[in-house]
């Protein structure tokens, strides 16, 4: 594992300059990069999570657009990351817009082609989209050619026992329903997908020591089965 990506449950907008300066030499220590991540794609809140993905050495920014009470339109997307452009190239970055439910993939092309292709591109989540009633097949020949990274999250989808309705829940990689080996081919396809991260959706247990004893079994049966396939 060589990248570590922070996502929005992760305030790195609470840490001062000595101390992203100082996780950013951690990392490195131990041989790590790191990728900056949030959530609420508004100018302020940009501007300052750009300036944190370059302290940091990231090459892109991954924004999950909706907040709290925030959900803008198309449109809003589009002009607030026309604001943003300037910013993006003097800092170097790279706006990840990751497809998290609302938005479907040609609306998410859209918003690319009307700003900056060279400047916005796509942090491919395999499940989210399944918000958006699209399937990675679906969303996968649409969004790639603008992918920057991609989350490895596998799924299983399951009738619920009174038969009305489904269950989506996580599975540790390769024992769900993706079909990593077909996505890891696809994304080679194009030579701006450079990362994958490993995304676990997984349920709490009875304790905290039962749910991360879970956890961390599912990370290291998840990055065996990657090893496989990416190198």
């Amino acid at each position: 594992v060589n990248y570590f990506q922070f996502g929005d449950n992760y305030p790195l907008h609470l840490f001062s300059d000595r101390e992203l300066k100082e996780l950013k030499q951690t990392a490195s220590d131990k041989n790590i990069r790191l990728q900056a991540g949030t959530r609420g794609l508004t100018v302020d809140n940009m501007q300052r999570y750009i300036t944190i993905a370059q302290t940091l050495g990231s090459a892109f920014l991954r924004v999950v657009i909706d907040d709290i009470h925030y959900e803008p339109s198309a449109e809003e997307v589009i002009q607030t990351i026309l604001t943003l452009i300037p910013s993006l190239k003097q800092a170097g970055v790279v706006l990840a817009i990751e497809n998290h439910d609302r938005f479907r993939a040609k609306a998410l092309v859209n918003i690319i082609e009307a700003t900056n292709p060279e400047w916005v591109a796509i942090c491919l989540d395999t499940a989210n989209s399944l918000g958006a009633g699209e399937g990675i097949h679906e969303i996968a020949p649409l969004l790639l050619p603008y992918t920057i990274n991609v989350h490895i999250k596998d799924f299983n989808i399951a009738r619920v026992q009174h038969k009305m309705g489904f269950t989506i829940s996580g599975a540790a990689a390769g024992e769900g329903m993706l079909n990593i080996p077909w996505l890891i081919a696809e994304c080679k396809k194009y030579e701006r997908c450079a990362t994958a991260t490993l995304e676990l959706w997984m349920n709490r247990e009875e304790s905290d020591e039962d749910t991360l004893a879970k956890e961390i079994n599912w990370i290291n049966k998840s990055i065996t089965f990657l090893n496989k396939y990416i190198q």
